[in-house]
């Protein structure tokens, strides 16, 4: 009787485990941070390359409206990924690399799902 017990016991917790929230690598925001314009003066349209770079090693705050803050830091191709928890954030430039902000930008992260985003920034160059 005790070992029927101890298996319906052990499945439960077998199970609950498999139901548990997502895992928190599949839940955050994903994506690259560029910088524009990379060269002063009128931009002809068509026959200039495209006048946006990654921005590289950029490090920026995550807040929540719970008040919670995190960091994370572009790579050398502007790309990141920051793991979240479900909820809603804002996210700025925490150097002061430009003339203007670059931010706020708002995200909404859904649980188990990493928000895929591009965002620029205004190198201010004109």
């Amino acid at each position: 009787m005790w070992l029927h017990v101890l298996a319906v016991a052990l499945s439960f917790v077998v199970v609950s485990v498999t139901r548990g929230e997502s895992k928190p690598e599949n839940t955050g925001i994903a994506g690259v941070i560029m910088v524009t314009p990379i060269r002063p003066g009128p931009i002809k349209a068509g026959s200039e390359p495209p006048n946006a770079a990654p921005l590289p090693n950029a490090t920026f705050t995550v807040t929540s409206d719970a008040g919670g803050v995190k960091k994370f830091t572009t790579d050398a191709l502007g790309c990141f990924k920051v793991l979240l928890q479900p909820g809603r954030y804002v996210v700025l430039l925490a150097e002061n690399r430009f003339p203007k902000p670059c931010g706020p930008f708002r995200v909404n992260v859904d649980r188990g799902r990493m928000t895929n985003v591009e965002w620029r920034c205004d190198s201010g160059m004109r």
